[in-house]
Parts: C-alpha cells; structure tokens; sequence
C-alpha cells in the first residue's frame, strides 16, 4: 500500500527487453532509499513494481505485458521523469489516501491553467472510469494522491499547489501526455458490495 505522497523523483534509466516482457532500470534521484530491500515493492509513476535487484542510486524490477499494456510504462522513453514512493509501513501518516499501485487505467493530460500561485489541471479519463470519480473525493494521478475539484462526462479537474508541482514529475508535464489513474479503493469495494445485493 502507498499513500499517493510522492517521496521523490526519479528516471528510467534503461529499458531492457527480457523473454517477451521488460526489465526497467529506475534512477532513483531524490527518493529516500537507505534500507532498500529485494522484494521490496516502490510506486513508479503510480505502478506498484517490484525491486529485483538494486544499487547505490537504482533499482531494476520486472514489467509484465498486463503491466506494460494498462499503463503508461510501456510507453516511456529512457530519461523520462519518474514519480516514486517506496511503500507505506503500518506507523507511517497516512497524507493522501489509501493506494494501491494497481492502475485502473489511462488518462490523458487536457489542459493546464495558472490560478494564482497554484495550477488548474484537467485530465481527460476512460468513460468506464469516471463513474468512481467523485468531486470532493481522492484519486491517483501518475502516483500522486489528488482531489477532485470537478468531474464530467469526459474528465476531472484538480489543483496543483507549487509544492505538488516543484516536487514531481508534474514539473516537466505537458499538455497531451499520457498519465496513470487509479480511482479511491473505497468506491471499488461499494460497487461490488451493491452488486452482490
């Protein structure tokens, strides 16, 4: 579990093809990592991934097809910028929400505006996904835990304080770009539990 408060910005490093699916190479660049440990689970750009082996100032972890279709790792080019948080322990604050590291699907950047010191975000979303979209409520966007200040039939709104921006991957976003979405665990369980009525 993670809880959408991005501890540090990293880059992929490399890319390696292995057997069908691909082996991803993240510089961990900001991220806190004394104590990092095999087996150990870090959220990359949302992903919950698993650390295979590791260095100094990087981890690897396996991708597989299912991981590498349903998000956007499989799209990302060697350099680009990395959200990263290493996952929570049952004493840690809990500063966004309850994150699972399992991508629901993928959203696209629509446009950004400044409003003040802060910025207005609208991201376009899978239709199929917009119905667990609440305003008000939390949902995570490439890892970061955000609130809905709006949501529609094509997308949500959410504001970027400076802090959010200046400290992920956000910073070197653009309009256009692909982004990972996973909705609030809440509203996952509430559907099943009204289905089974």
């Amino acid at each position: 579990m993670f809880t959408g408060i991005v501890e540090g910005v990293g880059r992929l490093a490399a890319v390696e093809d292995l057997g069908g699916d691909k082996r991803l190479t993240v510089a961990v660049g900001t991220l806190p990592f004394a104590g990092v440990r095999l087996g150990e689970s870090i959220a990359v750009n949302g992903v919950c991934l698993t650390v295979v082996a590791f260095d100094a100032a990087s981890f690897a972890a396996d991708a597989s097809n299912e991981t590498l279709a349903l998000t956007t790792l499989g799209g990302l080019a060697v350099g680009a910028p990395l959200n990263l948080e290493r996952a929570m322990r049952p004493s840690d604050r809990l500063g966004g929400h309850l994150v699972s590291g399992h991508v629901d699907g993928v959203g696209r950047v629509a446009a950004i505006r400044e409003d003040a010191r802060a910025q207005r975000w609208r991201f376009e979303a899978p239709r199929a996904l917009l119905r667990y979209v609440a305003r008000k409520g939390s949902i995570c966007v490439d890892g970061v835990s955000l609130t809905v200040n709006d949501v529609d039939d094509a997308g949500f709104e959410v504001a970027l304080i400076p802090h959010t921006v200046t400290h992920t991957a956000f910073a070197q976003a653009r309009v256009g770009d692909p982004v990972n979405l996973e909705i609030d665990l809440v509203a996952r369980y509430v559907e099943r539990l009204l289905a089974d009525r």
